[in-house]
């Protein structure tokens, strides 16, 4: 495990080079519970405390936001793309939503749950759903996406190729882009998109009974540790130390912050197929510059041995969904000052893949 530190953090050092057009993370969580207090599908996941892994890291409690059971979905994802359509349904028509976006179409590129999400909202409210995915997704994804009724589309060797066969798509056949990325000229949607993860920190609100003194986030594009660390310092302020993790392989918001400006990255895949993003959000990435004292990069070995670990103690999931734990497991060396007093918060954002 490599940690970065954030020369960039709280905005007081040097200046990061992004934007004044960059909009920050939303941090209005009622925003979207109040539309999944509407949703017979919602219910809070659960925060697991659990003594062995504090036991393990040596620290006095490591607890565990447990996404895999979210809406019955799998994971976080949940709670991101399908809150955007229920956003859009309750514009066109509060009093019929579930009918409001008929002939509507919406387009994305996914890795893995966002276009669940995608598909799952647009099933909902009326509309349809159309998943662009790469090469190196498994066919058994493209069939749960079939099954939730979307028109799935193959382009591209990697995840930015079906990124932008669907933006082109939009474009051409005047169709809703629904990415859970962020770019020049396109942020409100994504914006919206990551006020919908915030419901999942209010939640942890409420479950652990102190504040911890150190949260570990995975990331692909940023959109889940942008949320969730822009929420966590409006409420805990400069308790936590906020530590996002990334695979080594696809560094998008490390490499940013080293560089002090955005930059895209390459490198080879990786098994962390969530996390597996070369180019960061620039919504997430201005709220990271601000909000995370570090950004971790781990190996593949580190991801796999951490998934191992959980499936032992009964939590199965994939090198993605632990990878934030992963990082904590990693840090031989204490570069992130875990010690007997901390209290370590993760989460473990999706189950194992069918």
């Amino acid at each position: 495990m490599k940690l970065t530190p954030n020369p960039f953090r709280g905005g007081d050092g040097p200046t990061f080079d992004i934007g004044a057009e960059v909009p920050a993370p939303s941090v209005d969580a009622e925003a979207p519970l109040a539309l999944l207090r509407r949703c017979p599908a919602y219910a809070p996941t659960p925060l697991v405390d659990h003594a062995e892994l504090a036991n393990q890291l040596g620290v006095a409690a490591c607890w565990i936001k447990d996404e895999r059971g979210r809406m019955g979905l799998g994971s976080f994802k949940a709670l991101g793309a399908a809150y955007v359509i229920a956003h859009d349904a309750m514009a066109a028509n509060p009093d019929a939503p579930q009918t409001a976006l008929a002939g509507r179409t919406y387009v994305t590129a996914s890795a893995g749950n966002h276009g669940m999400s995608v598909a799952a909202g647009a099933r909902v409210f009326g509309a349809r759903a159309v998943v662009y995915i790469a090469d190196t997704v498994p066919e058994a994804f493209a069939e749960r996406l079939r099954a939730k009724g979307a028109e799935v589309v193959r382009e591209g060797a990697i995840y930015e190729d079906s990124m932008a066969a669907a933006a082109r798509a939009a474009q051409d056949k005047g169709w809703q882009l629904l990415s859970d990325s962020s770019w020049p000229g396109y942020m409100d949607a994504p914006h919206r998109l990551m006020e919908g993860y915030l419901a999942l920190m209010a939640e942890a609100f409420g479950q652990v009974p102190e504040s911890p003194t150190h949260i570990f986030l995975q990331a692909g594009v940023g959109g889940l540790a942008g949320a969730c660390a822009a929420i966590a310092r409006d409420h805990w302020g400069d308790a936590p130390q906020i530590i996002v993790v990334e695979p080594k392989a696809a560094p998008a918001l490390e490499a940013s912050i080293r560089a002090g400006r955005f930059v895209a990255t390459q490198g080879p895949a990786s098994a962390m197929g969530r996390l597996d993003c070369k180019e960061a959000s620039l919504i997430a990435l201005k709220g990271l510059a601000r909000d995370a004292d570090g950004f971790a990069l781990i190996s593949e070995e580190e991801a796999q041995e951490a998934t191992d670990a959980m499936a032992a103690m009964g939590f199965e999931t994939t090198p993605s969904g632990v990878a934030g734990l992963a990082a904590a497991l990693a840090d031989h060396q204490g570069l992130c000052g875990l010690d007997a007093a901390s209290r370590v918060l993760v989460i473990l954002s999706e189950g194992p893949e069918a």
